[in-house]
């Protein structure tokens, strides 16, 4: 066998390893987290058969949730956050995990308004999500009337950035605000006509 012809099997060898691995590799690593999740919820209430935690754990949940909402709830959760607001330390914890929740699910729901900003005169533009449009509990009206909060994710992290913006630089985007978060999470590389329009 002839080097070129050698080098040409190698390379068609290496193409298909890539497109397996491309084929592969989300579903390994998707399978993965969630066998991990999974696992670390079934492991908080341990009994013998596997996935039996993890539901009682849901029926749980929602049992509670039901019955707070509809007997207790109100009483117990001012009584429970007011507690917690007095606990030095935990305070701090418990609110910005409880107001992450709310931001993806809860009735204060939040990136839900993607926009584009304007980040300089040469025309760069960046993807966000407005968090709060009044700004006047920070008492500085002179300066903050023209501003919004924007939160800009980070790509291929769980991670981002807030920063307070004059409203005359963003845009609204009209797309469905999931996939734009999944188009600016996966670095830009989201086909771009699964974004729904609204």
């Amino acid at each position: 066998m002839s080097k070129l012809l050698l080098r040409q099997y190698l390379r068609s060898l290496l193409g298909y390893f890539i497109r397996g691995l491309v084929f592969i590799a989300p579903i390994m690593i998707t399978y993965a987290i969630i066998k991990w999740v999974i696992g670390t919820l079934d492991s908080i209430i341990p009994l013998e058969t596997p996935g039996l935690g993890i539901l009682v754990m849901l029926f749980t949940i929602t049992l509670f949730g039901y019955f707070g909402s509809k007997l207790f709830y109100q009483p117990l959760f001012e009584w429970f956050e007011n507690l917690l607001e007095k606990t030095p330390g935990v305070k701090f914890i418990y609110s910005s995990i409880k107001d992450m929740l709310e931001a993806f699910v809860g009735d204060k729901k939040r990136f839900n308004e993607p926009v584009l900003v304007a980040m300089n005169e040469s025309g760069l533009l960046k993807i966000g999500f407005i968090t709060a449009k009044d700004l006047s509990e920070f008492k500085q009206d002179e300066i903050l009337k023209d501003y919004v909060g924007v939160y800009f994710p980070h790509s291929y992290n769980f991670s981002g950035n807030h920063f307070l913006v004059k409203k005359d630089k963003i845009t609204p985007l009209k797309a469905n605000s999931t996939e734009v978060m999944k188009f600016v999470v996966s670095g830009g590389v989201t086909d771009l006509s699964k974004i729904t329009p609204i």
